[in-house]
């Protein structure tokens, strides 16, 4: 069993998030807009989905693998700052 975590935005990530799920989180943060003030900034959640890890922006971008192990970022249609 693989839990999960949460951090926030322009953090290191936890060492439970993978290597390969790494550069595509550093670059989803270098294209987000900076610190709003009074705004709190974005948090990212890690979980895992049949031994595959997803990590999730609050704003609904979504970096996770594809079945060649390769990170893939997209967006959540469902989610509603998208």
């Amino acid at each position: 069993m693989q839990l999960g975590t949460r951090w926030t935005a322009g953090d290191q990530p936890p060492a439970a998030v993978p290597a390969a799920l790494r550069p595509a989180i550093s670059e989803v943060e270098d294209a987000t807009p900076g610190d709003m003030p009074g705004q709190p900034k974005p948090r990212w959640t890690l979980t895992w989905l049949e031994g595959r890890p997803i990590a999730e922006l609050d704003t609904g971008v979504i970096v996770e693998l594809n079945a060649d192990g390769e990170a893939v970022v997209r967006h959540d249609p469902d989610d509603e700052f998208g």
